[in-house]
């Protein structure tokens, strides 16, 4: 079966190669068609070029958690949670600091 959302969101990303939103989009897909390795590679990307696009720091690391990359993915959540508190984003700092606590890396955080 061919996923006609995620061909949509290519052409897109043909003209907007820098559109994050866009980026994100496509993660999510490849991630329905299973395909996790790339959806992280994608994510990954976005990040390195819009550290505050805050909702991508919690699926990847949840991502990287599904593969077994429990270290890796306390990184990510503890670099999301350094730029929630920057922007006064409580929500993703909330969500950030709860995925912490359940993967019980939750101790050096500052309550702030």
């Amino acid at each position: 079966m061919t996923n006609e959302r995620l061909k949509l969101i290519k052409e897109m990303l043909e003209t907007n190669p820098d559109d994050s939103f866009l980026k994100y989009a496509a993660a999510l897909e490849y991630e329905k068609d299973g395909k996790i390795k790339k959806a992280i590679t994608i994510i990954k990307d976005l990040l390195a070029n819009d550290a505050n696009y805050l909702g991508a720091y919690y699926k990847l690391g949840k991502l990287l958690e599904s593969e077994g990359k429990e270290q890796e993915a306390i990184k990510i959540y503890r670099r999301g949670l350094e730029v929630s508190k920057k922007n006064s984003d409580l929500k993703t700092e909330g969500e950030l600091t709860e995925a912490l606590m359940l993967l019980g890396a939750d101790d050096d955080i500052s309550w702030s």
